[in-house]
């Protein structure tokens, strides 16, 4: 599966957090409390770093990109 990389103009992306972590891994759980997500559909804009991206990575089977940050 292919990875859209989008970058916005303002250096932000968005993160909503689409699926529960019931059943994930204690460290992808960690990663995505440390992304700011904590309820299903949450929302959080991020400055767009390595970091972040690494992050977002780690765990894109529970976090999608939105468009227009």
């Amino acid at each position: 599966m292919a990875k859209a990389k989008t970058k916005s103009a303002g250096g932000k992306i968005r993160v909503r957090l689409y699926k529960s972590m019931n059943s994930c891994q204690g460290r992808h759980r960690l990663s995505v409390r440390a992304l700011g997500l904590r309820k299903l559909n949450d929302v959080r804009e991020l400055t767009d770093s390595p970091q972040v991206r690494g992050l977002v990575n780690q765990v894109s089977y529970l976090v999608r990109i939105e468009e227009g940050a």
